[in-house]
């Protein structure tokens, strides 16, 4: 497959093979995959350690704050520019605006993080969002980590509640809601080489018809 126009963000349930799903497909495509990389673009941009990035990766904070930060935000405040703010709120920006210097660059892959809010201004961005049957899901985190069935659902349980906690105080979409994204696929009836497959094949539908822009 040639090198595509678009940038793709993945929305993925925990255990969903998101993640690996989005590294096939920039193989396939040809360009670079961001999941966890975001936060140390993030940190190198902002002069703020990576821990603390990851000390706060996708986690909701209190809504008090997060119309701060929004309010903040909508004002056009660049990355040198908040110096004196909560570190919560430091995090939030400076994670959003990486994220952009990053799509800036050109296509590229953006695995959660909030990525199709942060680009809901750019016309080449595809979203999609990831899930599958919780079994499916409690079978690869159990062995992906090498735990039981019981501590792989309860991780999968808060780490869903997390995301969409995240998702949903700094956007104004629904974390996992078909009408949040452009497409969804399941994992558990594709596989994760199919569900690379219809996502590559979605891409390329789309660049061909035009409902994509550069």
């Amino acid at each position: 497959m040639s090198k595509i126009n678009s940038i793709i963000t993945i929305g993925r349930e925990f255990g969903s093979g998101g993640r690996e799903i989005g590294e096939k497909l920039a193989a396939q495509m040809g360009v670079t995959l961001y999941d966890k990389e975001m936060l140390a673009v993030a940190a190198k941009e902002s002069g703020i350690c990576e821990e603390i990035f990851e000390t706060h990766d996708e986690k909701p904070t209190n809504s008090f704050l997060y119309s701060l930060v929004m309010d903040t935000y909508s004002m056009g405040y660049s990355g040198n520019t908040y110096s004196d703010m909560p570190i919560n709120h430091k995090v939030f920006l400076a994670q959003f605006d990486a994220i952009k210097k990053i799509a800036d660059k050109g296509p590229c892959i953006l695995v959660g993080r909030c990525a199709d809010y942060a680009l809901e201004k750019y016309t080449n961005v595809i979203n999609v969002f990831i899930h599958a049957d919780l079994d499916e899901r409690i079978h690869r985190i159990a062995r992906l980590y090498n735990i039981s069935d019981a501590k792989a659902k309860d991780m999968i349980v808060k780490t869903d509640k997390k995301r969409a906690s995240y998702y949903n105080y700094y956007t104004n979409k629904r974390w996992s809601d078909a009408q949040s994204y452009d497409v969804c696929f399941s994992s558990s009836q594709l596989g994760i080489d199919g569900t690379t497959e219809a996502i590559a094949s979605y891409v390329a539908l789309k660049e061909r018809i035009g409902k994509v822009s550069i």
